[in-house]
Formats: C-alpha cells, sequence, structure tokens
C-alpha cells in the first residue's frame, strides 16, 4: 500500500481477498462478543464496543462495488474463491478468533477487542490516503476505506480510552493469560496479511517486482501494535 509508483486502485489489490473475514466480523460482534443481559462492568464495556463494530460490513461492500470488484467474477466464483485454499486465512482468523473469545473472561476480551483495534488502527490508516486520493480524482465517497471510517476507529474499545483499560487491575493468572491472548491475535493477523499480499501480488505478478512486499501491513506496524497493547496490559 506504500507503494508510490502504483495507482491507488492497484495499492488496493487486496480489497476483495478480505471480504469473508469483513463479512463476519458483524457476527462476531453480535453473537460471539455481545453477551446480554449482564451486570459485569467489564462486559458491559464490551457490549458497548460491539454495538458499533457490529455495523461496519455494509461500508465495505459499498467500496468494492464503487472500486470496480462486482466486475471481477459471477457471484458463483466468488464464493468458490471466499472458500478456496487462497482465502483460506480470513476463514481461520474468523474461526479461530471465535473460539478464543467463547473462552475468555468479559477483562480478557477487552484484551482481545485491544489487539484487533490496533491492527485495524494501522490498516485503516493506511488505506486513508489511498481512499482520499481516489475520492478527489474520481469524485466518489469510500466510506468503508476512507475518512468516514477511520474518524470511528479510535484504535481503542468503544467507551473506553487507554488509560481506562491500563487502570484495570489484573491478578497475575489473568494478567499472563491476556497477553498470550494478544500474542494469538497479532499472529492471526499477521497471517492474514501475508494471504492478502500473495492476493494482491498474484493478480499484479506481470507487473510488479520486490517492491510489492509493501503492500501488507508490514511485519513491523504489526510488531508496534504487539508492543502498544501488551504495554497495556503489563
Amino acid at each position: 500500500m506504500r507503494d508510490a509508483s502504483l495507482t491507488e486502485e492497484a495499492r488496493l489489490a487486496f480489497y476483495p481477498c478480505m471480504a469473508h473475514f469483513i463479512l463476519s466480523f458483524g457476527d462476531i460482534n453480535k453473537y460471539l462478543l455481545r453477551e446480554e443481559p449482564t451486570t459485569d462492568r467489564y462486559q458491559q464495556r464490551v457490549n458497548i464496543h460491539t454495538y458499533e463494530d457490529d455495523r461496519h460490513w455494509p461500508w465495505y461492500l459499498e467500496d468494492f462495488a464503487k472500486l470496480g470488484f462486482d466486475r471481477l467474477c459471477t457471484p458463483s466464483a466468488w464464493m468458490r474463491f471466499l472458500w478456496s485454499e487462497e482465502t483460506r486465512q480470513n476463514r481461520i482468523l474468523t474461526y479461530r478468533l471465535a473460539a478464543l473469545i467463547d473462552r475468555a473472561s468479559a477483562i480478557e476480551r477487552i484484551a482481545i477487542i485491544e489487539a484487533i483495534e490496533e491492527t485495524g488502527n494501522v490498516l485503516f490508516g493506511t488505506m486513508l490516503d489511498l481512499a482520499t486520493a481516489i475520492e478527489r480524482r474520481r469524485g466518489i465517497e469510500l466510506r468503508y476505506c476512507g475518512e468516514f471510517h477511520f474518524a470511528l476507529e479510535s484504535g481503542h474499545s468503544a467507551g473506553s480510552n487507554r488509560l481506562e483499560i491500563a487502570e484495570i487491575s489484573l491478578d497475575e493468572t489473568t494478567q499472563a493469560h491476556s497477553l498470550l491472548l494478544v500474542d494469538e491475535v497479532f499472529a492471526l493477523f499477521e497471517a492474514w496479511t501475508h494471504e492478502l499480499l500473495s492476493y494482491a501480488t498474484k493478480k499484479h505478478a506481470r507487473d510488479l517486482d520486490d517492491r510489492y512486499d509493501r503492500l501488507a501491513i508490514s511485519d513491523h506496524d504489526i510488531l508496534i501494535s504487539n508492543l502498544i497493547t501488551r504495554a497495556i496490559f503489563n
């Protein structure tokens, strides 16, 4: 995404590849992270967050059409693609997050959300400039890739800020397990970004060289996000 020698559209070539996870993320919020009714104050924080994050996927579909991806292939071919080996990390990310959340306490779910939000902050922050350039050139609004969505991505669970989260008291067992969860979430997203890179590279293999390695969120960015979230829960 940082390769300025490519058009902005080419730098978003990975966009269709992440459809399975993006469309599943609303359900992760509605049916896995959210638990109602609850008297647990930490689960209440989680619930507030889910009501923000469960409604972003329609914007993804809006931008999917505006960027021209509807014309790539037939619906049956898309379904075959979404459940193919080429996109398995998308599905693994969805299913593994579901398993982690299902077994997590409310406090541990906050740790999982923080890891997801930090990763999203890197992704959407990087997409923002590309979306802005496309919007100005083509006279369209990209609500998912652009400022509209990015303005809602604080990098933290809704209703909380970094100081509030850092003040949550953890016993040693919960702290250790939260750090393990954070590490696993980042590992899952790292594999996901490599899959997006592989897809985009194949789509442009004839025209691209090693510079395209910069398309995916770099391992350095993943590491920085990881260190930020680990610092919160240490």
